[in-house]
Parts: structure tokens; sequence; C-alpha cells
């Protein structure tokens, strides 16, 4: 791209397109559009020791003997002093006794009095305790519960029953959504610890315990331990695509794009496959396919020592095809489409640019929400010196979204104050009832941005735990009235209240980055008709100076010409399911000879 066309825009465009990284959630679900600057470096970390001490026997051997949950074995801590258990008091005694022999409740009710003190047991018999009081509420059903438990005990590393507790976050991992934050307890295990598993029969174990303890470094940003993790998940794991993913995030991160693009291929190759344990495999190829575009876009763009953008045609092409691998039926479609936009623009194909974004703003996707769009479009004309249409589209940019934004921060008041969180989280839950109460031309806009997977999910969580308080209130009376009772029914309250103050949290900022993208667009609007105004100066010096241009020198971008497996059929205003991803829009430069046939991004 000339430097006279790309240089009064290059303020904000090369923000959205220079050195950029991919922003994953936590629990992968939408990538989303957005691009983020990402951080160099991240902790270097050399790969899991293996001492005699961790998976091996007493020769140095490889162990395959699992661990005995049963093993009162205690580990030493450096939090406090570690304790011991001396004999059982007979109360203690008849708990294990009900414990072993399966009797749930009953032995809960007595393990609970062991612990509370009630029955003179000394600390380390009260941590056993414990522990099992923990299994007898897994047993039970109520998660959340146990959940409480374990979590208490992950605390202390010099607890007798630390290193055993971390099998059953692992159970717990299959029995409460991500919201629950097991993850957060598996972090205050070490590699080592969870070594431990590495045998022939607690394999899938060792799996999920690298994922979710590789899940707890990504989260702080230690990309290169997360990476280590991962790459302990083996393809024979249902968690390994999960691991790949977020390698390749990762790596991304770390501005690694060979081997990112390496793990999510690998995502690609499992599916092939016909690996097991994937939840959603064509959702999770659309990601792989939309992630490698995304990394070979942002690998392709490069400034140069002049601050001007630089063009990898080979990656540009192929972050081109890869989001062309997209199905036309996938909920990412849009998406592609619209990035794919911007990589025609920087390509200087821009009928495939406007064709994208006509596709997009088809009535067939009424629902949609890209205001962005208008910005590539005014951008191209600007970019072709046609001024008037760039300045007419952004006009009916701020004219349409000025009102929105302005509307959407009102309805935000409204939940300002104490208790906003829970006002936030009813919100949510009308909003997706469809009783929200907002204008026709803010609801798709609220419904989109507080409709993603992380708050759904949230919201599945609440769930479970009205589940669980449920399946409490059809326990037995004397368990319900019991002290025990007391504290599980408080423990599921308190996780539900917490569980919705977040996702009211959650949805707020969710809902505040689309007030703060909206806003963003519509500043890039304005510094787009600064931009033409000093351009619009420009051109008029350059044609007192030299004689107008004449028509010869017009320069047309994108003349479409058919083949054997395509028609030209002009658009007359009527749009058709079937020609959705295939619109061409010619462009006609007014920059004159050598001014706009230059503008290709290389």
């Amino acid at each position: 791209m000339p430097n006279k066309l790309v240089s009064p825009i290059a303020r904000w465009l090369i923000a959205l397109t220079v050195g950029v990284g991919i922003v994953a959630p936590t629990d992968l679900g939408d990538v989303g559009v957005a691009y983020a600057q990402s951080k160099k470096g991240g902790k270097a970390s050399e790969k899991p020791s293996r001492d005699s001490k961790v998976g091996k026997d007493s020769k140095g051997k490889k162990s395959s003997r699992p661990i005995n949950l049963d093993d009162e074995g205690g580990s030493s801590g450096n939090d406090e002093e570690p304790v011991t258990a001396g004999d059982m008091t007979e109360a203690a005694a008849q708990a294990k006794k009900l414990f072993d022999a399966e009797r749930w409740g009953e032995s809960a009710l007595l393990l609970r009095q062991v612990v509370s003190g009630e029955t003179g047991d000394d600390p380390g018999n009260k941590q056993i305790a414990e522990y099992h009081l923990a299994i007898a509420l897994y047993r039970l059903n109520f998660f959340q519960a146990s959940y409480d438990i374990f979590r208490k005990i992950a605390e202390k590393p010099s607890h007798l029953k630390f290193k055993e507790t971390l099998l059953w976050l692992a159970k717990l991992a299959t029995q409460l959504p991500e919201p629950a934050d097991i993850i957060g307890a598996v972090s205050k295990y070490s590699k080592e610890q969870v070594g431990r598993f590495d045998n022939d029969q607690q394999r899938d174990l060792y799996f999920q315990l690298n994922y979710l303890l590789g899940r707890s470094m990504y989260r702080k940003r230690e990309w290169q331990e997360a990476i280590d993790l991962f790459s302990n998940v083996k393809d024979s794991s249902p968690y390994f695509v999960k691991s790949q993913f977020f390698m390749g995030i990762s790596y991304v991160q770390l501005r690694k794009s060979v081997p990112a693009v390496r793990a999510f291929q690998r995502i690609l190759t499992s599916l092939d496959r016909g690996i097991e344990g994937v939840e959603d495999e064509e959702r999770m190829r659309d990601l792989a396919n939309l992630s490698i575009a995304r990394t070979f876009y942002s690998a392709s763009i490069r400034l140069d020592e002049n601050n001007i953008p630089k063009i990898d045609d080979k990656k540009l092409n192929a972050a081109v095809r890869y989001w062309n691998l997209v199905d036309v039926g996938s909920e990412y479609w849009l998406d592609t489409l619209f990035e794919q936009s911007w990589a025609y623009f920087m390509a200087g194909d821009y009928p495939r640019a406007l064709g994208n974004i006509h596709t997009i703003q088809s009535p067939y996707f009424p629902r949609s929400f890209y205001p962005e769009a208008d910005i590539v479009r005014a951008v191209i004309y600007f970019t072709t010196c046609q001024y008037d249409d760039a300045t007419s589209l952004v006009a009916r940019l701020q004219k349409r979204y000025e009102p929105v934004e302005k509307e959407l921060k009102q309805v935000l008041k409204r939940f300002e104050g104490e208790g906003s969180e829970q006002k936030f989280y009813d919100f949510v839950l009308k909003i997706r009832d469809g009783q929200g109460e907002l204008s026709p031309a803010i609801t798709p806009i609220v419904e989109n941005a507080l409709g993603d997977r992380e708050l759904l999910r949230n919201i599945e969580y609440v769930k479970v735990l009205d589940t669980e308080l449920e399946r409490f209130k059809g326990a037995p009376t004397s368990f319900r009235n019991s002290p025990l009772g007391g504290e599980v029914e408080d423990n599921i309250d308190i996780a539900k209240q917490n569980a919705m103050r977040k996702t009211g949290e959650l949805a707020r900022r969710r809902y505040k980055r689309n007030i703060a993208e909206l806003e963003d667009h519509l500043r890039s609007a304005q510094k787009i008709i600064v931009d033409i105004t000093n351009a619009q100066r420009k051109k008029i010096d350059e044609e007192i100076e030299a004689g107008k241009w004449s028509a010869e020198d017009a320069f047309q971008f994108g003349q479409v010409t058919p083949d054997e497996e395509h028609v030209i059929w002009p658009f007359n205003g009527e749009y058709w399911r079937d020609e959705l991803g295939f619109y061409r829009q010619v462009v006609n430069s007014a920059c004159g000879s050598g001014k706009g046939a230059g503008a290709s991004g290389n």
C-alpha cells in the first residue's frame, strides 16, 4: 500500500492488525473477534523432574502401582507443623467402621463430630476424619459441600490427606462445572505431585490432572509452564484436544506462531482420526481452523522502519485458506467473514472485502452486530480516494450507533449501587427469557453481549447448585436437622449466592466491554473524517499543481470474471441464501494513475 494512502489511517489500523495475539476465554468458549497485544516472554520452566521419590519404586524404576487412597501416611509442608494420628476414640472408630461399610449418611454424621472436636480425638485423626467426611458427602452426591472440604484441605500442604485429595479434586471436576473453580484448588499442587499418578493404572487421571494444572498456569500467564503440562496429555485422553487448544494459545502469547499452528493442526488431525471424548467435534474443528487463520494473519503483518505495515503474502493467503474451512453453518461463520474482510483489505482485494461485508449486513442476519464492518468499508473508500462515499458511510454509522451507545449507557445506570451484581444477574435471566424490556435497537446487541459460553456456564453452575439444594431437601430428616445438615445447606447456599454475584459481575463486564468497543468504533469513525479532510486538502493542492487527472487515469479493483463453476448475477436488492459469501463489489479508485493502482498492501 503506498505510503501516501496508509499514513493517515495507520495510527489506528495498525493497532488492529500488527503484533497481535488471540484472546481466548478460560472455558474454551467463544474466542471472539477481539485481538490484543500479547506480552513478551513468559516464565520459562523445565520439564517435570522425576527423582527416585516420584513415580518410581525404591530401585528407581517407574512404578505401576496406583496411589492407595486409604494410605494413612501424611505429607509434610512448610506452612505449618505437620501432625500425627494416634489411637482413635471409640466414636471415631465407629465412624470409620460405618464409612468402610459404605453407610455414607450415618458415617458422615459421626465423622462430623470427630472433625468438630466433640469426640476428643487428636488433630491427626481429626484431619483423617475430615478427609473421609468429604468422601462421604461426595458419595451422597453433595458435590459442592464435598468440594468445600477438599478445597480447604488443598490449602494445607501439611494436611495428612493433602496428596490423596488431588484425586478427588479430579473426580469433582467431572461433577461440577468450571465456575466452581476446581482448577484453583488443583493449582495448589506441583508437577511432581501430579507425577505421582504417572503409572499404568492411573494414566487417564494423570492426563486429566496435567490439563487442570496446565489451565491454572495458563490463568497465571505462565505460558511455558502451561505448555509443558499440556504436552504431557497424550492423544489417547479426552483432554487432548482441549490441551492442544490452550497450548496453541499459549504459544501465540509467546509470539511463537509455528508451534502454535502445529498445536491447532494436531486438533484437526485427532478429529479426523476419530478421537473420543470431544463434546462438540465440529465446533472444535471450527475453533482450530479459526485459530490457525488468526495466527497466520497476526504473523503476516509487520511494521518496517517507517512504521508502514508490510505483508507476508504466503501467511496472509494461508490465513484466508483456513478461514474458508469454517463451515457456513458454523456459529463462527460471520466472525470468519468479517475477519477475512480485514485480510482482503490488507491484500488490496477490496471487492472480496466489500463482498463479505455485504453478506454480513444482509437481512439473513438481523441480530448480528458488526459496527466495525462499516469502518472497513469507509477505510476502503478512503484508500481509493472516494472521499464523499467514505464520509457518507461514516455519517450513517454515527447516526445509527450514537443513539445506541447512549441507550446502552442509560440501561447500565439502572444497575448501579449496592446489590448491583444480583440485579444484573436477574437482568441476564430476563434477557435469556426474552423479557428484558429493551428497545428493538439494542435488544440484539445486549443478547449477543450476554450470550457467550462463559456466562452460560456460570448460569448452569447456579442450576447445578439448585439441584443440589433440592437433593438436600429430599435427604432424611435426621440428616437435614443435624449440625452437618445445616453446614451442607449453608455451603450450597453460600456457593449459590457467590455464583450469582460472580455471574452478575461477569455479565456487567461483558456489557461494559460492548459499550467500550462501540465507543472505540465511533472514535475511529471520527478519525476517518479528520483524515478525509486532510486528504482532500492535499488532493486539491495536487490538482492545482498538476491539473486534474483524466478518467483514463482511474484504476479499477476487482473486475469479476466468471468461470465454469460461477456466473455473474448482478445484485438488484434481493438477497438469496446460496449467494451468501460469494458477493463481490467492483471498486473504482479516484486517486489517479500510480496512486490507487499500488494499493495492494505490499
